[in-house]
């Protein structure tokens, strides 16, 4: 029976709020808007959103097709300087990966990130070993749900369960027909009785009837 974990990426495997900023001020000054800058803050707020969200969410004051000309100068920026520098990776991830996958559970990504942003963390952290398949919005303009149910049928996943931190990551695993478990320590709530875990180590201490509810 094959079993799969999928874990969302901000707020769950890492914090990159900071240096996305940080890229993203240089697309910014580089589109010549010398008066807006953001701050590691704003892009958490906004993190777990897709990028047309994000991109009226951040700048308001753009027409659609500016908005979609600097949110593509961002995002090239963002995933370049991520392969470079990386970002805040919570504690275990790697040790975690490999104690799930010694227990025979394959590991698993979906985000509502642009195409490359997996890659650049894979790329940084040397984890692309530990992960069995991946998928976002930025590859096929779908919602999570829907991503998270490609996966589960790509993968032909007998039982699964999402990890995220947000209450749309919970609403996007009920819209894909699997479990979820909330990653209390990352940026948001979920407001539904659901496991939930301080560290991102506790998944290993989970058993498989703890972890899994059948798809």
């Amino acid at each position: 029976m094959k079993q799969g974990i999928i874990f969302d990426m901000d707020g769950t495997l890492w914090d990159s709020a900071e240096n996305v900023a940080q890229s993203w001020n240089l697309a910014i000054r580089e589109s010549g808007l010398s008066q807006k800058t953001l701050t590691g803050t704003d892009i958490q707020n906004v993190m777990g959103k897709t990028m047309d969200v994000i991109a009226d969410l951040l700048f308001p004051e753009l027409n659609k097709a500016e908005k979609e000309a600097l949110l593509e100068r961002c995002c090239e920026r963002e995933n370049d300087y991520l392969r470079m520098h990386g970002g805040e990776l919570y504690e275990g991830v790697r040790e975690t990966f490999e104690k799930l996958r010694e227990k025979g559970y394959g590991i698993y990504i979906v985000s509502n990130c642009q195409k490359g942003y997996i890659e650049a963390f894979l790329d940084f952290y040397g984890l692309w070993d530990e992960i069995d398949d991946m998928e976002c919005y930025g590859n096929n303009l779908k919602p999570k749900g829907e991503n998270i149910r490609l996966v589960v049928e790509r993968n032909r996943l007998v039982q699964a369960v999402y990890v995220g931190d947000i209450q749309g990551d919970y609403e996007a695993s009920v819209s894909a027909g699997i479990g979820f478990i909330h990653a209390a320590y990352g940026f948001g709530t979920v407001d539904a009785d659901v496991p939930r875990i301080r560290a991102l180590a506790e998944l290993t201490a989970f058993s498989a009837g703890e972890l899994f509810s059948r798809i």
